[in-house]
């Protein structure tokens, strides 16, 4: 499975905590959320929210997709720049964004930003041997998505609904339902997320 020694700094050198601190508190302040209002939405603490926007705190990929399902938002919209978005035709992989969870040491790597191509956003993510991580059903208007799976074995929980992927297998499913992602196997994992926000689940 391809794994990158040291995941490349933002571009602007701006620390990734501190990138999440700034967007979670732009995107609450413009829904105008408190503190109270985004922590009952999200499930999580007003405490920990209040340290993530002080970049007191690494969260996880977990309480990333908690905090981004209370605002409604897709989960790169805390993770990358909104501003000046990339609009030249190559992309390069040094130029991706890349974020490592603290925690499950789940990789993800923004290959697209949503914007850039429409509504479709390119994510690949590489899950660790025996890694989930667990997001719960988005608040705002759902969409669809495609996982691609690259390497590996994956098993996907799409609300009661159980898939097992092997490599090359493609899933077709929404932010409609809480999902769970969860690495099979002794190597992990490594798959394409295919976003559009344009479509609404099947």
């Amino acid at each position: 499975m391809r794994n990158d020694a040291s995941p490349p700094a933002l571009e602007t050198g701006e620390p990734i905590d501190a990138l999440i601190a700034r967007r979670l508190s732009a995107l609450r302040q413009a829904q105008g959320l408190s503190l109270a209002e985004l922590a009952e939405r999200s499930g999580v603490s007003k405490a920990m929210i209040s340290k993530v926007e002080r970049a007191q705190s690494s969260p996880t990929a977990v309480l990333l997709g908690r905090l981004a399902a209370g605002l409604g938002v897709p989960l790169a919209q805390l993770l990358t720049h909104d501003e000046g978005r990339d609009t030249q035709r190559l992309r390069p992989r040094a130029a991706q964004a890349v974020w490592r969870d603290p925690g499950a040491g789940y990789l993800r790597r923004q290959v697209l930003e949503r914007g850039t191509a429409g509504g479709i956003e390119l994510v690949e993510v590489e899950l660790p041997r025996a890694a989930q991580v667990a997001y719960p059903r988005w608040s705002g208007k759902p969409y669809r998505q495609c996982l691609w799976l690259l390497e590996g074995e994956l098993q996907v929980d799409y609300g009661e609904d159980r898939f097992r992927l092997a490599s090359g297998d493609c899933l077709d499913f929404g932010v409609d339902r809480a999902l769970v992602f969860q690495a099979l196997g002794d190597g992990g994992c490594r798959y394409l997320l295919v976003a559009d926000q344009d479509l609404r689940p099947r």
